[in-house]
């Protein structure tokens, strides 16, 4: 049975648990005004995002011949599957330059998307960190599904290849994730601050007695 290793490498992929923390910190007076109608959709992408950058990974890799029971794994539910620092070191040099392309297209699929549903800096980050989370959690979930991988969340895993490899066992990315979507569900408007007036929301003025 693995064991849990708390820090990542390099040393500053550490550093990603301070995002959901400083999200929190930066948004908790003032809070976020961003509809929950919004979130969903946002949410929706990302889910689906998530699903199909999976079934990539899988082809991918499954081309090269680092899924060796890929074909016959449709009617079998036993599957080999490489542990992810191998495939990094018996991965061709096209194969991780195509590998850094698909992270680079997701980053700008994600930051696109964000640019394109808020028109100020603080809702675009919002909108960025709320999909690339859940898109983080449904990736982990569609390998799953079909796959099987990880088969816990002690394994570790090649999180990203920009600048260079970023590795720890995916309970890392899950938990940062989730803090993330977290921290934005306790700073929207109106869940902290009850008083806080939300746009379309009822208000009923008494009047006044004197």
């Amino acid at each position: 049975m693995q064991n849990a290793q708390i820090f990542a490498s390099p040393w500053w992929v550490n550093l990603a648990v301070f995002v959901p923390i400083g999200t929190y910190v930066l948004l908790r007076k003032r809070g976020h005004s961003i509809s929950w109608s919004q979130l969903f959709f946002a949410a929706l992408f990302a889910v689906g995002f998530g699903f199909n950058e999976a079934v990539v990974v899988v082809y991918l890799r499954a081309s090269v011949g680092l899924l060796p029971d890929f074909a016959t794994a449709l009617t079998n539910s036993s599957l080999t599957v490489y542990p992810q620092i191998q495939l990094l070191h018996s991965l061709p040099q096209r194969f991780i330059s195509t590998e850094i392309f698909r992270e680079a297209a997701t980053m700008i699929m994600l930051l696109g998307v964000s640019f394109a549903a808020a028109k100020t800096a603080k809702e675009r980050w919002i909108f960025f960190l709320w999909m690339f989370s859940i898109w983080d959690i449904f990736y982990y979930i569609g390998l799953w599904l079909i796959i099987r991988w990880p088969p816990s969340l002690l394994t570790q895993d090649v999180l990203f290849l920009i600048p260079s490899p970023w590795i720890a066992q995916v309970w890392y990315p899950v938990l940062v994730s989730t803090l993330i979507i977290v921290s934005i569900v306790l700073t929207k408007k109106g869940i902290n601050n009850p008083g806080t007036h939300c746009p379309g929301s009822m208000v009923i003025q008494l009047p006044s007695v004197t």
